[in-house]
């Protein structure tokens, strides 16, 4: 029971160290340095008590390595889960539509969507229209459904934006 007990321990202690350890990494790429340094003491501290446990352990059974590797791993995926719920991003869209195409414009403007164009020239010289999008990536859902059903054949590019000043993401009022 002992050896049950431990393996338990080992697991769950492994799921919160590694979620922090991942949690803590989309942080740093995310340019929040102070918050990641604490959540770091935390996953360590966790981590060294995991493994005095596990090696102070007068049983060499296989069961503590699996307890082990499968709270890292579980832990991996909860971490990735925490770091999408918490960590929102801003997404910029470039679409690339024919200037047949331009109703696709006012669509997603009637869907709340602020919608800026641009003119362009595609590959055989021939004349296109940009859209430019900046959205919560939560709403990309959305934007991929209606240009999809506009037309699933058109051109899209979404690109993680790292800064955005003034200007508006999405109409207040739909």
């Amino acid at each position: 029971m002992d050896l049950f007990i431990l393996c338990v321990e080992i697991f769950f202690a492994r799921i919160c160290d590694v979620s922090l350890g991942t949690f803590k990494t989309f942080m740093i790429v995310k340019g929040r340095k102070l918050l990641s340094a604490l959540i770091g003491f935390l996953e360590v501290t966790i981590w060294f008590l995991v493994v005095r446990n596990a090696l102070n352990s007068d049983s060499n059974s296989i069961f503590i390595v699996f307890a082990y590797a499968g709270g890292f791993a579980v832990g991996t995926y909860v971490g990735g889960l925490l770091a999408q719920k918490f960590l929102r991003e801003k997404l910029g869209i470039r679409i690339t539509i024919t200037k047949s195409q331009s109703e696709l414009v006012d669509i997603l403007r009637k869907n709340g969507y602020i919608v800026s164009t641009m003119n362009a020239k595609g590959y055989k010289n021939n004349s296109k229209l940009m859209i430019f999008m900046e959205i919560d990536d939560k709403e990309l859902p959305d934007v991929e459904k209606i240009v999809k059903e506009y037309d699933p054949n058109i051109f899209m590019v979404v690109s993680e934006t790292i800064y955005v000043q003034n200007g508006h993401y999405k109409d207040i009022v739909k």
